[in-house]
């Protein structure tokens, strides 16, 4: 029966009413909620997991990067194969496995079963969130309104990472541990019926050819990149052992690059880096997420360890990032839909520059306001920066190919995770709690860092603009492919 579905031509989809296509964002955002809040809640759980399991910091590192990194590594095939076999259905299969070994990971008793189980996590989840995007892009064809979609896309994603911490703290304080992952049980049943009920099925016109070398190569070289950052501090940066990773990288970055040109259908088109808008947004994703997560190990670490915060208080310290990023990802969504990515983008860069800024003379004594008014203007920067990044990234690709643009923008965002929790871990690995503050100093330096390159995103950026012939008669929204702002030739329709 699969062999005979798949080789019939797929039919048009019928136009779903608006309130059916909200309802599918809807739908499609709960699952992306369980992603973003999965990729942070732990964070907040490190040390009662770490006095749980008896591990060391660089060992609770794994416990996040385990699911970010295979997650990372995941994401385009993932994005191939929903546009092969069915979006819903393999949404679906991405909802079971989550499931499954979310289970894993709360029934765990050792390190080992945690991180293996954490990762099958990573392979369910990169299921979900390109897939998601995909069908959300596929159920919108209007620009305008995709572009409204794309904000509470983004918004949705915004809180669930910034809700992570509080959540976290606020299970880990009334069940323990064990609870930020048994949780996800009744999230995943409930999601895999609601997408059963309203997400219709969807495909590429034209399947794409599974690039098998390219993946192994690409998974290779993101787990051997984020293995030598975790454990380089312990080993030794010059060590015979980290001169070998060196080598290994070099290697299989330069085969995956030989693959990538010489197929056909590769399984990430290494073209499309040749524009700067394209290259940009995703640099500028890989950096914001480096920024997020640095800011909330961190934030974690310096709470609970050098201040003698509960959980619960410091996943509650980032109530104002979450506040942030909720608030003003939907408002980034209008901005792009009137102004293009610009003007966000530079919103985006300041917020977060001032943020990390804010902290960079941290010490044990820093007023609690001050730590507050950082997590707001952080979370205020991610709000802003991920609708104008995701509007870009997927609006560069044609629309039979959304799975593929939206895991390469997600493939950034979690290797930007997972580099920002390496980081951040070897900086304050070995300090006491009495030097932990002053560790982190290079890291609030780091947050500052990933603000300034998004001036960067955000001058090679295209600008946009919406023209309408009367109201409510809208014509489609347009980018222009010129570098200027006053270049007027070579424009394109978003929708292609």
């Amino acid at each position: 029966m699969l062999t005979t579905s798949l080789a019939a031509p797929p039919s048009p989809p019928s136009p779903l009413s608006a309130r059916r296509r909200w309802t599918v964002l809807a739908v499609c955002a709960l699952s992306m909620f369980l992603v973003g809040v999965d990729t942070t809640i732990v964070n907040v759980g490190l040390p009662e997991i770490g006095h749980g399991l008896d591990v060391g910091t660089r060992g609770l590192e794994w416990v996040v990067n385990a699911y970010t990194v295979v997650l990372a590594g995941l994401l385009i095939v993932s994005g191939a194969l929903a546009d092969r076999f069915g979006r819903r259905r393999v949404f679906q299969c991405g909802l079971l496995v989550f499931g499954l070994a979310s289970l894993a990971c709360a029934l765990a008793p050792s390190l080992g079963v945690l991180v293996a189980a954490r990762a099958v996590q990573g392979v369910g989840a990169s299921m979900l969130s390109p897939v998601a995007l995909a069908i959300v892009v596929n159920a919108m064809p209007d620009p305008r309104e995709r572009a409204r979609a794309i904000g509470v896309w983004a918004s949705v994603f915004g809180l669930s990472m910034a809700a992570g911490p509080v959540t976290g703290g606020g299970l880990i304080a009334a069940f323990g541990w064990r609870s930020v992952f048994w949780i996800n049980a009744p999230v995943v049943v409930a999601a895999l019926v609601l997408v059963a009920v309203f997400v219709p099925e969807s495909r590429a016109e034209r399947a794409r050819r599974l690039d098998l070398p390219g993946q192994v190569l690409l998974t290779v070289v993101l787990g051997l990149f984020v293995g030598v950052l975790i454990e380089g501090p312990g080993i030794g940066w010059a060590s015979p052992v980290a001169l070998t990773g060196y080598a290994l990288i070099a290697a299989a970055s330069a085969g995956f690059v030989l693959v990538e040109l010489r197929r056909h259908e590769p399984l990430m088109d290494l073209g499309l880096f040749r524009r700067p808008p394209f290259a940009t947004a995703v640099l500028g994703a890989m950096a914001v997420f480096v920024a997020l997560n640095v800011s909330l190990l961190l934030n974690t670490l310096y709470l609970q360890q050098a201040r003698g915060w509960t959980p619960l208080a410091s996943g509650a310290a980032t109530l104002p990032m979450a506040l942030g990023a909720t608030l003003c990802a939907p408002w980034s969504g209008v901005l792009v839909g009137r102004l293009g990515a610009r003007r966000p983008l530079i919103l985006a860069g300041t917020f977060l520059t001032a943020g990390g800024l804010c902290l960079t003379n941290l010490d044990q004594h820093t007023s609690v306001p001050l730590i507050l008014l950082a997590h707001l203007l952080i979370g205020v920067g991610f709000g802003f920066a991920n609708a104008p990044l995701t509007n870009t990234a997927v609006s560069g690709l044609p629309l039979s190919r959304a799975g593929v643009a939206g895991a390469i923008t997600s493939t950034a965002r979690q290797v930007g995770a997972a580099v920002g929790i390496a980081l951040a871990g070897g900086l304050v690995a070995g300090a006491d709690p009495t030097g932990l503050a002053a560790a982190s100093h290079p890291g609030w330096l780091l947050v500052a860092a990933c603000g300034l390159f998004l001036f960067v995103v955000a001058r090679a950026s295209q600008p946009a603009t919406v023209r309408t012939r009367r109201p409510g008669q809208e014509r489609p929204l347009r980018v222009r492919a010129g570098r200027g702002q006053g270049h007027r030739r070579g424009s394109h329709d978003m929708s292609r």
